[in-house]
């Protein structure tokens, strides 16, 4: 069942781990629970940044280590909490 109050920075835990994770909005940096739910050998694409943004590639490798490389430059909204989507001037 899906929580619609849920924070996207947190991922979804219960169903973890993913193959893949695509992020739909900017972060300031990557969210550490992200890559935890990244399955060794997953891969996850994430605009990071405020102002200026670029598209990184995360790739979780087999020993669990991890990769990450700029793809691009981007603009994306911002990933913000609930409390400051609904509490935004």
């Amino acid at each position: 069942m899906f929580e619609t109050d849920a924070d996207g920075r947190e991922g979804w835990p219960e169903l973890a781990p993913y193959d893949a994770i695509h992020v739909g909005a900017a972060a300031p940096q990557i969210p550490e629970a992200l890559i935890q739910q990244l399955r060794p050998g997953g891969r996850m694409v994430i605009p990071v940044g405020t102002v200026f943004q670029e598209l990184k590639v995360v790739d979780k490798k087999p020993d669990g280590s991890v990769s990450i490389r700029d793809e691009t430059s981007v603009r994306y909204v911002p990933l913000t909490s609930k409390d400051a989507q609904l509490h935004a001037n």
